[in-house]
């Protein structure tokens, strides 16, 4: 086979990749094509359903169980696949208990992190041998992995966080036993682990993304929801993120629906300033972008608050490329980005800081490269978040509110 082949059917693949996920989150205007997938995608969601709540009734059947550790197990997840900005809450929160004398360790899946070569994993099945540590992302002192090692999310975590471990593994009750032995870890923060029903979590968090709460109700894959929207039930806390400050009645209702008893918590993500990439670290106030012409480039889930928050800070987008969630920039997308920004005769590029993290560090463009950062501002139920807080630095009795995934022995509650 020719490299130009090769080359052209890559090129369909990801177009038809792009394609596939605008049907999910419903971009597309409907014709011939976007019914045929979605059609299909529908029959495959049903079947998802039913694989969703067989292995919830296996664990609530005590068939399949979920493990203690001996320390507090945070879980901060959602009930969709990306876009809730979650990074910036568990930062928030890990920063929170670090400060208050908590020793944290957080555990991820190291979603499209560089994964174990097949003839080792292979290997290991035929000599039974034991599975390999958990890759240590940062010791607490230093960051020991790239991303494309540890993942876009674990690397941020260990860049921005010093004093806190973090670790990817696919087996995250190993993960926290290692988190405890080697390190002496007193909490653990399960990132993204909603649905990570092996690990006992005695307070799980729950985001939900204002602008596109729950999408089309529907499951993988014809829409975003991993589980249906009723599980939301399990959550101790539900964040709304991604907040204006205007009360949603419906979803507020949605949620009441399904949990009356849940504390809310609603929260932004407020830009706060520009770091440049290639210019030595250099930070710009937000107001340099008042005017400016931008080339905005991301790969992340919503790219579409992405640009509004551009827009919003006075920025005019002249160019704006997207890519699919944790793509991996090739030299020749960049270069070709980097031309058509610079014969847009933007003033600035512009980047999440998720994907920052995936660019070379030689990368050297012709118009100033910078990424946004964002942190978390909570709106309303501050004293919730401060509550919450100090129940894992100061556990007194049990945790009020606080429901694991599934009854413990004796305990009677039911998913219908």
């Amino acid at each position: 086979m020719s490299s130009r082949w090769m080359k052209r059917m890559a090129v369909r693949a990801r177009q038809f990749e792009e394609f596939a996920v605008d049907v999910v989150y419903d971009r597309r205007d409907s014709n011939a094509g976007v019914k045929a997938l979605g059609g299909l995608m529908l029959c495959l969601s049903f079947v998802f359903d039913g694989i969703v709540r067989l292995r919830c009734w296996l664990y609530h059947q005590r068939i399949f169980r979920n493990q203690p550790l001996g320390v507090p197990v945070v879980v901060v997840g959602n009930l969709t696949v990306g876009g809730t900005g979650k990074t910036p809450i568990v930062e928030k929160f890990a920063r929170s208990l670090a400060l208050r004398g908590r020793h944290v360790a957080i555990l991820s899946r190291g979603y499209k992190s560089r994964a174990e070569p097949a003839h080792r994993r292979l290997w290991r099945w035929i000599s039974h041998g034991e599975d390999p540590p958990p890759k240590v992302v940062s010791d607490g002192q230093n960051v020991l992995l790239d991303s494309a090692e540890a993942g876009d999310e674990p690397f941020m975590l260990a860049r921005n966080l010093p004093g806190v471990v973090v670790l990817v593994a696919k087996n995250r009750v190993k993960a926290g036993q290692y988190a405890i032995r080697k390190f002496g870890s007193d909490i653990l923060l399960l990132d993204d682990g909603f649905q990570y029903l092996s690990l006992r979590g005695q307070l799980n968090l729950l985001l939900v993304d204002k602008t596109n709460p729950f999408g089309n109700q529907h499951l993988l894959p014809r829409g975003i929801l991993r589980e249906p929207v009723r599980h939301l039930r399990r959550a101790s806390y539900v964040f709304i993120t991604k907040s204006d400050g205007q009360t949603d009645g419906e979803l507020r209702a949605t949620i009441r629906q399904h949990h009356p008893e849940v504390e809310v918590i609603e929260c932004a993500h407020r830009p706060t300033y520009l770091q440049s990439i290639n210019n030595g670290g250099q930070r710009r106030p937000l107001e340099d972008l008042r005017g400016r012409r931008v080339a905005a480039f991301s790969g992340i889930a919503m790219p579409e608050s992405f640009e509004k928050i551009l827009r919003q800070l006075g920025a005019q987008i002249v160019h704006n490329k997207r890519f699919l969630d944790h793509h991996r920039f090739t030299p020749e997308e960049l270069e070709r980005f980097c031309q058509k920004a610079s014969s847009a005769h933007a003033d600035f590029i512009i980047t999440t800081e998720k994907d920052a993290v995936r660019l070379p560090p030689d990368l050297a463009p012709p118009v100033p490269l910078y990424y946004l950062r964002l942190e978390i501002e909570i709106l309303s139920g501050d004293h919730d978040f401060d509550a919450a807080v100090s129940r894992i630095c100061f556990p007194r009795g049990e945790y009020r509110h606080s429901r694991p995934p599934f009854p413990a022995e004796g305990e009677e509650y039911t998913d219908e």
